[in-house]
């Protein structure tokens, strides 16, 4: 019988406890990532689901489920093995997401990052399992927080014209999102406190100090109405109206 341990690949690549422990390398026809764990590792696709199925011959569960939805419409609910898939999901996404941050592939650690997101506005949308809903809805300043810190830092690794304003635009839509989530989940009162916003926070003021700018929450009212983008202008209303009454 064939040796099918994986002990030669864990001996030449010790696991280190205090960092994370990933690599991106050649497959043959194909790059994969590895994510080395205490007891072995992980190998991800880069594309598509991270397992590299594809579920009823689509490239994701969440593209399955949107295409399930659109022919069923009124009669289309989320099955008990439907609950499973998504939860599988959540967790490969989350998974090749650490790795594409650690290995600063921002592009990559933005679009899985929107993956998961889409896949919790799915399941807020047609799961009737609150608790089970609650779960994943638990997480979303989590992936916002990735999202926002990939985004920002793929605005200035571009290195363009303008990209520091641009990055710090980012993180304050960023914060803005999260807020919100915060406020649906009517827990606004711990977001000055939670520990991911005061870490986003600390990018922002690293990032306006770099860039020289330090926008009131006022003058960020001002130019997102300018900009038209009325959705920012409201939650940026909310924040001051929020600050004001000393919340």
């Amino acid at each position: 019988m064939s040796d099918q341990s994986i002990d030669s690949i864990l001996n030449d690549w010790p696991f280190d406890p205090h960092h994370i422990n990933v690599r991106r390398i050649n497959a043959g026809n194909r790059d994969v990532l590895q994510l080395r764990l205490d007891l072995g590792l992980l190998q991800m696709e880069t594309n598509d689901r991270p397992d590299g199925s594809r579920p009823f011959n689509k490239a994701t569960y969440l593209e399955y489920l949107r295409l399930k939805q659109s022919q069923e419409l009124e009669a289309f609910e989320l099955l008990p093995n439907d609950c499973l898939e998504i939860d599988r999901e959540f967790v490969q996404f989350y998974h090749r997401r650490v790795c594409w941050l650690h290995l600063q592939e921002f592009a990559n650690a933005v679009r899985d990052a929107e993956h998961s997101l889409q896949l919790m506005d799915f399941c807020l949308e047609y799961s009737d399992d609150e608790d089970w809903t609650l779960s994943h809805e638990q997480y979303r300043p989590f992936v916002l927080y990735h999202r926002t810190q990939a985004a920002a830092l793929m605005v200035l690794e571009a290195d363009e014209e303008g990209a520091g304003p641009r990055a710090v635009s980012v993180v304050e839509d960023g914060l803005a999102q999260i807020y919100q989530v915060f406020v649906d989940q009517e827990n606004e009162t711990q977001f000055a406190e939670d520990e991911l916003v005061l870490q986003l926070q600390a990018f922002l003021k690293n990032l306006k100090g770099r860039f020289g700018s330090d926008d009131s929450l006022e003058e960020q009212l001002r130019r997102a109405v300018g900009d038209e983008d009325y959705e920012r202008a409201a939650l940026l209303r909310d924040m001051i109206m929020k600050r004001d009454q000393g919340h």
